[in-house]
């Protein structure tokens, strides 16, 4: 979602050769996992990859006093969680295995996770181990 960030530059990809999904954080959400059925399902991609990075406004955000805010300014408090995380490459982690665990998605072995450092302009790979 990040407007800094070019994703088929970041990866070295030229339009047409992946499907490529944005959203706040990063987060592999219930639609995230729906995009990646269709995608699979009907266009036929057998890969994953998870990409967060540094500098996210997600990183350190606080579901709860920005729901709490949201609430004050509108009446209404968000009917979901928006996704705020403490730590990078363990919110990688968690989206890596919210793909592998889907049992409805034809292909969960060839998933990856990764952080792109922004001031360095380069991927790095985040381990499975926790």
């Amino acid at each position: 979602m990040d407007a800094r960030i070019d994703p088929l530059a970041m990866l070295d990809l030229r339009v047409g050769e992946a499907h490529v999904l944005r959203n706040a954080g990063g987060l592999v959400s219930d639609d995230v996992l729906r995009s990646i059925l269709v995608s699979q399902r009907l266009l036929g991609t057998r890969e994953v990859t998870v990409v967060q990075h540094t500098g996210c406004g997600m990183l350190g955000l606080r579901d709860d006093e920005v729901a709490a805010a949201v609430e004050r300014n509108s009446g209404v408090r968000p009917p979901l969680p928006l996704g705020g995380f403490s730590d990078l490459d363990e919110s990688v982690r968690s989206s890596v295995a919210a793909v592998r665990d889907c049992a409805w998605l034809l292909h969960r072995e060839a998933v990856r996770g990764f952080v792109y450092d922004l001031d360095a302009g380069a991927l790095r790979e985040v381990s499975d181990s926790r």
